[in-house]
Formats: C-alpha cells, sequence, structure tokens
C-alpha cells in the first residue's frame, strides 16, 4: 500500500446509496484466524460486488497500513477500530481515501476530487462538530449513525444544500462536521 494511504486509527467513513442487505457475508478466505476475522469485519463496511474485489487493510501501530488481502477492484476497505465506541468498519475508492489521508494528518483534503465512502455496520463514535473528538461530551454532539455512505471532497457548495445542524436527524442525510476542511454528507441506507 502507497505511504500516502497511512489511515492511523481511522474511524470514520463512507458514501452513496447501497442496503445493508447487500452486505458482504463473511469471506471465505485462507489467512490466520485473527486475519480472518478481520477480513470479514472489513467487508460487511461495503455491499457484496464491492467488498468481494476490494483490497483489505489494517492499521498498524506505526500509521502504516498492512495488507491483508490484495484486491482488483477500486475500493479498500478496513475492519471495526476496536478502540472506539461502536462498529466502524468502511470501504473507500481511491479519492476517499486521499480525504481520509488528509483528516487523519490535520491536513486540507483537496476539494472537487469526490470520494464514495461505504459504512454499512453504520458507527456511534464521532462529533457532529468537532473533527479529532475522542469521546462524547456536553458540547460536542456525539452522534450515533445507523448504516450510511458518505460523499467526500465535494465542493463546499454541494454540502450548502443539506442540513447542517449540530445535533442532526441521522435518518436523513446531513452535513458532518459542517463548516471544516472535512465536512461531508452522511446518506442513511437500509
Amino acid at each position: 500500500m502507497n505511504r500516502s494511504h497511512r489511515l492511523a486509527g481511522l474511524g470514520l467513513a463512507a458514501a452513496i446509496v447501497a442496503t445493508a442487505a447487500n452486505a458482504a457475508p463473511p469471506a471465505k478466505v485462507k489467512a490466520r484466524t485473527g486475519e480472518a476475522a478481520l477480513i470479514r469485519s472489513a467487508m460487511s463496511a461495503a455491499p457484496r460486488k464491492v467488498a468481494d474485489t476490494a483490497t483489505i487493510v489494517v492499521a498498524n501501530k506505526d500509521g502504516s497500513m498492512r495488507t491483508l488481502r490484495k484486491g482488483t477492484g477500486a475500493f479498500t476497505c478496513m475492519p471495526d477500530n476496536p478502540t472506539t465506541p461502536g462498529p466502524d468498519p468502511m470501504c473507500m475508492d481511491a479519492a476517499a481515501m486521499e480525504w481520509a489521508h488528509a483528516w487523519m494528518t490535520h491536513g486540507i483534503p483537496k476539494t472537487g476530487r469526490v470520494g464514495l465512502m461505504y459504512m454499512l455496520e453504520g458507527g456511534t463514535d464521532a462529533s457532529n462538530t468537532d473533527p479529532y473528538a475522542t469521546a462524547p461530551s456536553s458540547s460536542n454532539h456525539w452522534v450515533k449513525t445507523g448504516p450510511h455512505v458518505m460523499i467526500v471532497g465535494a465542493d463546499p457548495a454541494f454540502y450548502a444544500t443539506y442540513p447542517r445542524d449540530a445535533s442532526p436527524d441521522t435518518s436523513v442525510p446531513y452535513v458532518m462536521w459542517p463548516d471544516t476542511p472535512y465536512q461531508h454528507l452522511m446518506v442513511p441506507v437500509k
């Protein structure tokens, strides 16, 4: 995996309509037991056809990525991050990987390079106002999201047409982290 794709402790996620029913079932892989579980977790983030051909990576403690399975498709999937309070496996296309790398390194993501991320297991570990919150507080508007996809990297005008509430209704599309370089559209799916 290219060093530019380092994503230490990534716990964020993914974009455009899929159904939870299409999430990939446990993979039949020849791997050590621990790796097989990580691969199954990563594959649960996306529809089966995406997950079946995705590259599966896991973050090392130093922030580098270790490839568990080389794929042939356009997406890279990561398993649930065990240090976060809820499930958060995700699958990202190349543009979303670049966006996530910028977020993780506190860089400025490129706009106009739209990326798609899947998080069909949902997530419960992100502040809607603070891109770097690590725990809920009375002021950071912690949200629990069900299965969703994310659209990242769009021009700011794209996000202006969607709700930008600090405590959003997560049953409809809304902007997460509005007015930050990391704003993105959360699109719920069932």
